[in-house]
């Protein structure tokens, strides 16, 4: 673990395959996830003890091996490790995918970096991982020439062959003193014929000249092509024509390439050859290759991560990450199935569709078409959707934690507050203060120990309440409004304790906060140290934050009912009753 702990930077990067195989404890062949008599996880299945770790600490699958002391032994019968059951959020396994597989946020992203690297639109590619088109991998130009040598040299001789044919068939029409007319039809008919002849040689030396690599062909233009230049091209279709182009590409030559194109060219073509450079900028930095975009070999996450959880009534609750592992090894092994027993290529082809579809869902349900549905409706949460979004990885998990000394309730305004002031409810500070009054309870002698103190202040005795009153002077307290846009959504005030449930605020705050009264809500932090309480007294408290800091325009400013109460209290009304009479003294007026 101290290496997991040690680190100064987190860099995102490819994954090889020989790293991916590297994390794995095991490879995964079998969709089971665990018997349903036995509730034990299957060999080789999604929830496999020996790829994966025990279920129990320290407890292999059979039972042979129990307690601590047998750490790190591998039962000889199970095949399981003696660990501690977190292993089991640790330890990855993997599929050997039985043909190449494009990844999809490489391949639809907006840019596409595989079409950006191929120079491919994203509907060109889309036709080649989908089986729809083939691409040219390689051009052999020795045999190109030579064939279109051998063209040449088979129209010639055609002609020819048709020349002679026609001579000796005007010769013995001659002999036979047929018309003039009858011997010019056969020579314009042979005429016509060569022509013919010529534009369909031709047509074909057009078409072995069009040749290049990564140019698509449809599936008729490449068997009519096979047939008959089978030695001149490779082309190929699916995932695996893409790692094999992507392998070619040599990230030096390909940047003096691009470096070379931006300086010549201008415009839409400068541009694109400007985003290309990027990228191949960024791969030589990393040292990642292009064709570790294309995966053979895919990690399967720790089963913890993706849980099965028995139900009242013996129902299972699954994570649906289990489904969608499960729709790919499914598909990756009948696929191995129908290769190993010579199956018709429209079969392979539909199979090798059907892994890469069923990949995609697993990295990002509904990216691409229909998003694979589990249980009637529900849309299956992939991979992506774990990280992506507000609930996801990084904004629930890393960015946003729950942290302690700290509540949250709806705002309310208090016009009788002072600026630097918020009201909080009592039983809000007594939970967010309590180590503070515990303390107080025992140093004063209210308490004998922290146990009896925090009876005490369990109990809320009325004792309890006036230490608080105490406590809260000593600390301000900080109030955050989400989203934390800029420096004056967080300021510090001076807590005043409240009844009710609702935070109290004062209005002139607001619109430092962005916040208003209609079920606005605000979190509170307790500041713990000196040195926090300090900077949250001298720089924090909302007396001192009046001015914008990005402008230094006043942030404080009456508004709405603050403005027309001020406008109403000083208003005068004519005709209104007792007006014109004046009075020297009071004493006159009561007179009066």
């Amino acid at each position: 673990m101290n290496e997991v702990n040690d680190f100064d930077a987190i860099r995102i990067s490819l994954a090889s395959p020989d790293q991916i195989r590297s994390w794995s404890y095991g490879e995964v062949t079998k969709p089971e996830t665990i018997n349903y008599r036995t509730l034990k996880p299957e060999r080789d299945g999604l929830f496999c003890e020996r790829i994966f770790g025990p279920i129990k600490d320290f407890e292999c699958a059979c039972g042979k091996y129990k307690r601590i002391r047998y750490k790190g032994i591998i039962c000889d019968k199970c095949g399981v490790e003696i660990a501690r059951a977190k292993v089991r959020r640790e330890r990855m396994g993997h599929i050997e995918l039985a043909c190449p597989v494009g990844h999809i946020w490489f391949t639809r992203g907006i840019p596409s970096r595989v079409g950006l690297l191929l120079n491919l639109s994203t509907r060109s590619l889309e036709r080649i991982i989908y089986y729809s088109h083939f691409i040219i991998t390689a051009v052999n130009d020795e045999a190109r020439a030579k064939a279109i040598k051998d063209l040449e040299v088979i129209s010639s001789q055609r002609v020819a062959d048709k020349g002679s044919e026609v001579d000796t068939r005007v010769a013995q029409m001659e002999a036979e003193d047929a018309t003039v007319e009858a011997i010019n039809q056969i020579r314009r008919d042979f005429s016509t014929e060569r022509e013919q002849m010529e534009e369909d040689i031709q047509l074909l030396i057009d078409q072995l000249k069009d040749l290049q690599k990564g140019n698509l062909l449809t599936e008729n233009q490449y068997y009519e092509l096979k047939q008959r230049f089978s030695n001149v091209f490779e082309a190929s279709m699916g995932a695996e024509a893409l790692l094999k182009l992507l392998s070619y590409i040599d990230m030096d030559k390909e940047r003096s390439k691009l470096i070379q194109e931006t300086r010549s060219t201008s415009g839409q073509r400068r541009k694109k050859a400007g985003k290309q450079l990027q990228l191949v900028e960024a791969f030589r930095r990393s040292s990642n290759k292009p064709e570790w975009m294309i995966m053979t070999v895919l990690p399967v996450l720790p089963p913890d991560l993706r849980p099965m959880v028995q139900l009242d009534g013996g129902r299972f609750a699954t994570s649906d990450l289990n489904d969608l592992y499960r729709r790919v090894i499914n598909r990756n092994n009948r696929l191995q199935h129908l290769m190993e027993i010579g199956a018709p290529e429209i079969i392979i082809r539909n199979e090798k569709r059907m892994l890469q579809e069923a990949v995609d869902s697993l990295i990002d349900n509904g990216r691409r078409g229909k998003s694979v549905a589990v249980n009637g409706d529900h849309k299956a949460k992939s991979l992506s959707d774990l990280l992506r979004g507000k609930q996801g990885r990084f904004r629930q998990n890393l960015l946003g934690k729950r942290v302690d000394y700290s509540g949250r309730s709806v705002i309310v305004v208090g016009p009788s507050l002072k600026l630097s002031q918020c009201g909080l409810p009592r039983r809000m500070a007594l939970e967010l203060f309590k180590p503070f009054v515990m303390h107080r309870l025992v140093r004063d002698g209210l308490a004998p120990n922290i146990k009896s103190a925090r009876r005490l202040v369990e109990r809320a005795r009325p004792e309890v309440y006036d230490i608080l009153e105490e406590v809260v002077k000593d600390r301000p307290v900080l109030l955050n409004r989400a989203p934390t846009l800029h420096r004056l959504s967080i300021q510090a005030f001076e807590p005043v304790l409240i009844d009710g449930s609702a935070l109290r605020l004062h209005p002139l705050v607001c619109s430092a906060f962005n916040a208003d009264f209609d079920g606005d809500q605000m979190a509170v932090h307790v500041p713990l140290s000196k040195a926090a309480v300090k900077e949250a007294r001298e720089t924090m408290l909302s007396i001192h934050n009046m001015m914008l800091p990005s402008s230094g325009e006043p942030v404080v400013s009456p508004s709405l009912d603050m403005v027309f109460g001020c406008y109403y209290l000083t208003t005068t009304r004519p005709g209104a009753k007792g007006e014109g009479k004046i009075f020297g003294d009071f004493e006159e007026a009561k007179r009066y």
